[in-house]
């Protein structure tokens, strides 16, 4: 290998030492000259890793070794409050993600329903990790999430447990219903034919966390001997803290689901897996809970009823608008261009009062040389509802004084308009 390829020396770095990593990633001397932590990276690659998302200092550059490469006993909590501060640049990809499986959701006509953790959250405890329990970060952006598949299996605990309630709590689930939209359940594939995914999609759910980063939570086994058979259970062992990453309380998630295959659905769940979906997320809500050591708190959730609302003004807003384009397009079928101009603007309510008419009015008929039959009699409709009797008369005076009726700016605009008649 070059030179070039292989870095500067160690004696060509800055501050290089006894206790820097040598170029194969090991110790390169006793360990003992640096008592902090550091991470398991080449030295080429530094040591300030602030500006990483929790997930990438979690996962690669985690700072719980020391120089012989054993692990660090004391600090650990003090270093997981560093790894799980998020940066600004991450916060804002962390809320664009959220927003965006919001959008496509409702873009899609999916079912969006959001919530706020009221207890920490945490997933993905299981996965291998120096630090002893793990956690579940979407990649690349190195940011807690949770996974569809994960709140696929929290539903369809809710969708069983409703189905097998009593029959006036069933909120129309049974069991048949619980295969169709989830798929069959692992001891019911005899075969492989058997299996399916059933016919809901899920979302990955990407928290959107109040405040600075994820929290550091900690578990104390009193019991660690027992539980590794090395002896009973009994009160003078010494508890072994495990401190771990949460996702704080008070953390916005958008749950989506869809049904890329409602068509295909019997007719008794077309119309109704949507209202039943909601059922099992309140039922999620109540008793059940998401991600991991929900039996002792945590992932509880409950429904932020603000962003419901926002959403339902949103979707009315929507319907609202396709009923204006709608009817819109309805009331301009087959006007000429000029007529179907006006109707646009009087749907539109553009013109909200005088001024803004004449704005908009006047520069248009400087610029036509003709108007449509249609046209004009659209445009006189509008003359006569504002100024009652101006295309009769537009020099028409009151009073005794014998002043003019109207002024001078829609004189002009129906003498235009008067030049512009059609034969």
């Amino acid at each position: 290998m070059s030179e070039f390829n292989r870095g500067p020396s160690r004696a060509q770095r800055p501050g290089a030492n006894v206790g820097d990593l040598g170029g194969g990633g090991r110790p390169s001397g006793g360990g003992h000259g640096d008592a902090s932590p550091r991470s398991a990276v080449p030295w080429y690659v530094g040591a300030d890793f602030q500006e990483a998302p929790p997930g990438h200092r979690y996962l690669l550059y985690l700072p719980f070794w020391k120089n012989d490469w054993s692990a660090i006993k004391e600090g650990k909590q003090k270093e997981l409050k560093k790894v799980g501060v998020i940066p600004e640049h991450a916060s804002r990809v962390m809320g664009e993600l959220s927003e965006r499986q919001r959008a496509i959701g409702e873009a899609i006509g999916a079912e969006v329903i959001p919530a706020f953790s009221t207890s920490p959250f945490a997933t993905g405890l299981g996965w291998e990790h120096p630090n002893e329990n793990g956690f579940a970060f979407l990649h690349p952006y190195g940011l807690p999430y949770l996974a569809g598949s994960g709140v696929k299996g929290v539903l369809r605990d809710a969708a069983r447990e409703l189905a097998d309630g009593p029959d006036d709590d069933r909120r129309g689930w049974t069991k048949d219903a619980v295969t169709v939209l989830f798929g069959p359940a692992p001891e019911e594939i005899q075969k492989p034919e058997d299996a399916s995914r059933g016919a809901l999609r899920f979302f990955d759910v990407i928290p959107e966390i109040d405040g600075t980063g994820m929290d550091v939570d900690i578990m104390n086994p009193h019991y660690s001997e027992y539980y590794q058979g090395k002896s009973t259970p009994h009160d003078a062992g010494q508890p072994l803290p495990i401190f771990f990453l949460v996702v704080p309380t008070k953390s916005k998630f958008n749950f989506v689901v869809d049904c890329p295959r409602e068509h295909q659905l019997p007719e008794e769940l077309r119309t109704r897996w949507r209202n039943m979906i909601r059922t099992a997320f309140e039922h999620a809500f109540d008793w059940l809970g998401f991600g991991a050591k929900t039996a002792v708190g945590y992932g509880a959730m409950r429904p932020d009823l603000k962003a419901m609302n926002e959403r339902l003004a949103r979707q009315q807003k929507l319907e609202e608008e396709k009923v204006r384009e709608q009817a819109m397009h309805a009331a301009v079928a087959g006007l000429p261009e000029d007529a179907a101009w006006v109707v646009q603007k009087q749907l539109g309510k553009t013109w909200t009062n005088n001024g803004i008419f004449l704005d908009d009015v006047v520069p248009y008929l400087a610029e036509r040389e003709t108007l449509s039959p249609e046209g004009y009699a659209k445009f006189t409709e509008e003359m006569e509802n504002r100024w009652p009797g101006i295309m009769a008369n537009p020099d028409a005076v009151e009073g005794r004084r014998q002043k003019p009726k109207f002024k001078d700016r829609p004189k002009k605009l129906t003498q235009r308009l008067l030049e512009l008649k059609p034969e």
